[in-house]
Order: structure tokens, then sequence, then C-alpha cells
């Protein structure tokens, strides 16, 4: 009864391990990384990542991006997420980090 309510409101150990070995996955694109940290969701993984650049003063800018894709192996969403950040960062091109926020969604 626990792990359902754990589950419920999202405090499943697992999902954080999974995340955790999965965000050591990176790709240098365009002076930027793109860091792939697939979601578990049941037998499936949702594509998810992130966009990290340094700035001049030596800060790291992170923009992170959830999609509704889902993938039969982790595999298959860590390579997806890596085509989504470069598309991310060719359609958005400067103006990702020119708000100059440390974090946020795109």
């Amino acid at each position: 009864m626990a792990s359902f309510f754990s589950k419920l409101f999202g405090r499943s150990g697992s999902t954080e391990n999974e995340a955790q070995g999965a965000s050591g996955k990176t790709e240098a694109y365009a002076e930027c990384t793109i860091r792939a940290t697939p979601m578990r969701e049941g037998s499936q993984f949702r594509l998810a990542g992130s966009i990290e650049k340094t700035a001049s003063e030596g800060d790291v800018r992170v923009r992170s991006f959830i999609r509704a894709d889902l993938f039969t192996s982790e595999q298959d969403a860590i390579d997806a997420t890596f085509r989504k950040g470069r598309q991310i960062i060719d359609q958005t091109g400067p103006s990702l980090f020119a708000d100059d926020a440390p974090s946020r969604q795109v």
C-alpha cells in the first residue's frame, strides 16, 4: 500500500536512480552540452534532457526539456533526446540563452 502512495506522490526512489544512471550520457553540439535523462514510466522511457552552456562568467546555464514521446528501450530514448536537443539548438539559435536565466524549461 505504501508503494502505491509513493508512486502516486512521486516519491519512488527507483525513478531517481534510473534518471541518475542516464544523466551521464552527454553529447557536445554547437558550443553546448546536450544531456540525456530519459524518465522511466512503467516499461517505457520518456524523452527528457537538458541543454547546458557555460557563460562567459563561468556559470552554467541550463535549458531542460521533456516531451511526450515514449520509447521501449532506454537507448532509443537517449538517441531521440540527442536529436531533439540538436533540433532545439538549431531552431532557437542564440535566443536559447539570451535571457540570462540560470535555468528554465524549453
